[in-house]
């Protein structure tokens, strides 16, 4: 039965030459039994520190963390019952396969008959069964990671905890192994917390995704509406791209809805109803380059023309410059038939306002 996990309002502060700095600050999280919660976010944001302070290996500065409704925080790391998968894998060598995950088990003084079984049962799981008589050496680094990933589950630990396990693998092997992490842990129905600086990994692998930035959490969501409703321009800017513009909110319709007026054109934009917004207020309309749709005529939302125009294979990217001078990305899928625009082409752009959004204040 998965286990909730529930990080109180947890700060982690340190000291460097002297001066007192919040590596974490003031993250507060609930995530249900059977959850996949990646932390997203630059280097030195925060989210490595925080998925220590759940293992154990840091302890909060202020703040509380419960396992399964207990409060852990000033536990041992090996009374939690956590398992935690390594960003180097981790494995001993010189120990075989089988050695590798049955290493817990034996530090446990389990039976050995009992020992041989689940570490079968481990690797079966990972797909490696047939491999306890090999050395690390002579598995790939996605063989490798599976390893390193059944000496946990073959523990079976309450909470899964991930730490950038996939960055030392090639592009194809992590869309491969990202899916068959998902899967076990979607089969095994474990709460687990994954660490990655990656936005596609964190969105095609999530629940939920918790932004960090310096410390602190940006936003929390789904992937869907991480991407197409971000609560920050770090949160647009840094996760897939983003046109940023600005413009001035005419009207305020209600709580969640409002117009937005960029030059001499008027757009229905989302707004979110827990920032003040007021008439007159300059705002940042954040709009997808794959929301735009360019054509001709006189029916479109905004209008421009183009400014630059690549084509990449399966799409075109163009650069728009608008009437009153901003710039706008779009990015269309290609396809045999699809109409291409040139360099100069007078366009009108369109697309859904649900999948916009206006921040309080100018970019």
């Amino acid at each position: 039965m998965s286990v909730e996990l529930y990080l109180q309002n947890i700060t982690k502060t340190f000291v460097k030459d002297g001066v007192k700095f919040d590596a974490v600050e003031h993250v507060d999280l609930r995530v249900q039994g059977g959850e996949l919660v990646t932390f997203l976010g630059p280097s030195g944001c925060g989210k490595t520190t925080t998925l220590r302070m759940v293992a154990g290996f840091e302890t909060p500065t202020s703040g509380k963390i419960f396992i399964d409704g207990q409060d852990v925080t000033n536990v041992m790391v090996n009374k939690r019952e956590i398992g935690f998968v390594f960003q180097n894998y981790a494995l001993f060598p010189h120990m075989t396969i089988g050695d590798n995950v049955a290493y817990g088990l034996k530090m446990r003084s389990e039976a050995p008959s009992d020992i041989t079984r689940k570490v079968g049962e481990a690797l079966e799981l990972v797909g490696l069964n047939g491999t306890e008589k090999r050395l690390p050496n002579q598995l790939s680094g996605g063989e490798q990671q599976r390893v390193a990933l059944a000496r946990v589950l073959v523990m079976k630990p309450k909470v899964l905890l991930m730490d950038e396990p996939l960055s030392n693998l090639d592009a194809k092997l992590r869309i491969h192994m990202r899916t068959e992490i998902r899967k076990i842990q979607k089969q095994l129905d474990i709460t687990c917390l994954y660490v990655t600086h990656d936005q596609k990994e964190a969105l095609t692998m999530a629940d939920r995704i918790m932004v960090m930035h310096r410390g602190k959490v940006e936003q929390i969501g789904s992937p869907f509406s991480i991407y197409t409703h971000p609560r920050t321009l770090f949160v647009a800017d840094f996760i897939g791209q983003a046109n940023v513009l600005a413009g001035t909110l005419e009207a305020k319709e209600s709580d969640e809805k409002g117009t937005i007026k960029i030059g001499s054109r008027t757009i229905p934009a989302k707004l979110f109803s827990d920032e003040k917004y007021a008439s007159g207020d300059r705002v940042s309309l954040i709009l997808r380059p794959e929301a735009v749709t360019l054509s001709t005529g006189m029916d479109g939302v905004l209008a421009g023309k183009v400014s630059s125009a690549i084509f990449s294979g399966d799409r075109m990217e163009y650069t728009v410059t608008l009437e009153e001078g901003q710039e706008v990305s779009v990015m269309e899928n290609f396809f045999p038939g699809s109409e291409i625009f040139s360099v100069s082409d007078l366009v009108q752009l369109s697309f859904d306002p649900n999948l916009t959004v206006a921040l309080p204040g100018e970019k």
